[in-house]
């Protein structure tokens, strides 16, 4: 059995979901042992060393970017030079590359399996045209591939009912989050002693404007990372709060020691994402244990099994920060924080992911189930 995984930037991952994904997914390939070959696609452009080999994984090299309007040929020139190389197994991530799905349908007795990753045509980010190429390559994607992954509940229901096709689960890992030992971990002076934190892209439907309105009228302790210099929308509400002296606004953290260290300084998580489906940043911060305040649709109360407070609105919000109707802050809901926890340790973890996908490759391959050496 031969696997490609194709839609990533590459491997060893960086900061992305799709590359995170890739990345542990040859990680665990090597530490479970599993019996099979594994070859990932890597746009050349972002990797100044370009080695064959990762780990067990074989990569292979494509001049042209992942992400943006290169991606669609990226992902397709990707699947075309898998099968011409013998791959039986595509997985692919998103569905950029779906245009190619039917003729390799046609040409190929390759097995495909695509992750569709969020409703990316819903994004606002998107101009019409793009929106409409997005959900025409998702139509695609379901009904050209063996098997589609959904990363959330929310996802598999929207392809039931959209398409009649029944989606295969498999969510997202966040131990890395929290691999370094604390005595690892950098100090961060600066920060508040109390925080809350929110971390993510800069964009409207993350609600970063809420978030920030929120804690400004409440004028309480607010820690937000993000790329606030990447648009105008970032620039203009960097504009707004950098003065606040409640509010710290940082700019993306790419450091594994250090953003783990702002992580575990936070006394609670506010995850404003209203799109996609599992989020890696809320699946993440669920290792740490503390409370969070998430925004009110499918995704999150799925991810979170509810153990969270809702908010659709900045007033909704404001009441959570202030205390509630019960009176009490978030700080003190320590025990869902704990239930967050032990829900990430049993379902959002890397081995039991990455077995979840090789166990589906192997089935719709006809392979069965993969042989895999375990401690026990």
């Amino acid at each position: 059995m031969r696997i490609a995984i194709i839609g990533s930037v590459g491997v060893p991952g960086g900061y992305g979901g799709f590359e995170t994904l890739a990345d542990h997914l040859v990680q665990q390939h090597e530490a479970q042992a599993i019996e099979v070959e594994l070859t990932v696609y890597c746009s050349a452009k972002a990797f100044s060393e370009r080695p064959a080999r990762y780990r067990r994984a074989a990569l292979r090299y494509l001049g042209l970017d992942a992400n943006g309007a290169q991606s669609i040929l990226y992902d397709a020139l990707s699947l075309i030079d898998a099968v011409r190389s013998g791959h039986n197994a595509l997985l692919l991530l998103g569905v950029s590359g779906a245009l190619a799905l039917p003729l390799l349908r046609v040409f190929s007795r390759a097995r495909i399996v695509v992750n569709i990753d969020g409703l990316e045509w819903k994004r606002d980010k998107w101009s019409r045209p793009a929106r409409w190429l997005l959900k025409f390559s998702e139509r695609l994607a379901v009904r050209f591939s063996h098997a589609v992954i959904a990363d959330n509940l929310g996802i598999a229901e929207h392809v039931k009912r959209a398409y009649g096709v029944k989606a295969d689960i498999i969510e997202y890992g966040g131990d890395h989050a929290v691999a370094l030992p604390p005595e690892d971990l950098p100090e961060l002076p600066g920060l508040p002693e109390t925080y809350a934190l929110a971390l993510c892209r800069i964009e409207p439907e993350n609600n970063v404007e809420m978030i920030l309105e929120a804690y400004d009228r409440a004028r309480a302790p607010l820690v937000f990372v993000g790329n606030w210099e990447r648009s105008d929308y970032g620039r203009a509400l960097h504009a707004v709060y950098a003065n606040k002296s409640w509010i710290t606004l940082m700019n993306p953290v790419y450091d594994p020691a250090m953003l783990q260290s702002i992580r575990r300084g936070a006394a609670i998580y506010v995850h404003g994402h209203s799109a996609g489906g599992t989020n890696p940043a809320l699946v993440e911060m669920m290792h740490f244990g503390v409370p969070v305040l998430a925004f009110d649709c499918i995704y999150n109360r799925y991810t979170t099994e509810g153990h969270a407070g809702f908010f659709a609105s900045t007033d909704e919000l404001h009441a959570l920060v202030a205390g509630g109707p019960d009176g009490r802050g978030p700080q003190d809901h320590h025990d869902q924080g704990d239930a967050l926890r032990e829900i990430a340790r049993k379902r959002y973890n890397w081995a039991t992911i990455a077995e979840k996908y090789y166990v589906l490759l192997r089935i719709v391959t006809g392979n069965g189930e993969p042989e895999m050496a375990h401690d026990d």
